[in-house]
């Protein structure tokens, strides 16, 4: 499988990006997210293919752009949306499944077809789940950064407060995620990018 460079992930984004702002903030978010990670595989040998994680990493947010308004103003209420878009976007530019599904199963800590109709989620129903190392690496750096206004870096520990509000499987999901891949080193990169850490 070819492994698009960062260089046409970034000019992907740029093709699909509303406005510069708009890609200035996804993109970033991707980079922090390939960052963490990098962090994450830094510290142990967790059997992954760093080129598939960083692909997975730059690529996993796109869909968010289908958020966007001609106003630059985003649809929050459709915001669980964006990794099913994004891996329509992925699949339509002809990018092999392995790469869809980094978009489609990295919200939270992975969302099933019993979260979907339980929620009442406008979702098709259906398991939107990280099954391979690789996407369970990339959704669990995901969680250490947020694109809200302004971007901010998350602990561990106040992941673990918010998630707690989908219930106990979920925070379980999360405490596993840490056994595997262990804690990022945070202070760092939110000192590099000027970001809070909460």
């Amino acid at each position: 499988m070819d492994i698009p460079t960062t260089d046409d992930i970034r000019a992907l984004h740029l093709r699909h990006a509303p406005h510069e702002e708009v890609f200035e903030r996804v993109f970033t978010h991707c980079e922090i997210v390939w960052r963490v990670a990098e962090r994450l595989m830094a510290a142990a040998d967790h059997g992954v293919d760093p080129e598939l994680v960083r692909a997975g990493c730059l690529l996993h947010d796109i869909g968010v752009y289908r958020l966007f308004d001609a106003e630059g103003r985003r649809d929050d209420r459709s915001y669980v949306l964006h990794g099913v878009l994004g891996h329509e976007i992925l699949a339509a530019e002809g990018l092999p499944e392995v790469l869809c599904r980094f978009s489609s199963c990295h919200t939270g800590v992975g969302l099933t077809k019993e979260d979907i109709l339980a929620q009442g989620l406008p979702l098709p129903p259906a398991d939107y789940v990280a099954v391979t190392p690789e996407e369970r690496l990339v959704m669990y750096a995901d969680k250490f950064h947020s694109k809200s206004t302004p971007p901010r870096f998350v602990s561990p520990e106040t992941y673990t407060e918010a998630v707690a509000r989908f219930g106990r499987d979920k925070v379980a999901a999360f405490g596993s995620l840490r056994a595997v891949f262990g804690d990022p080193e945070l202070d760092g990169l939110a000192a590099a990018y000027g970001h809070a850490l909460t």
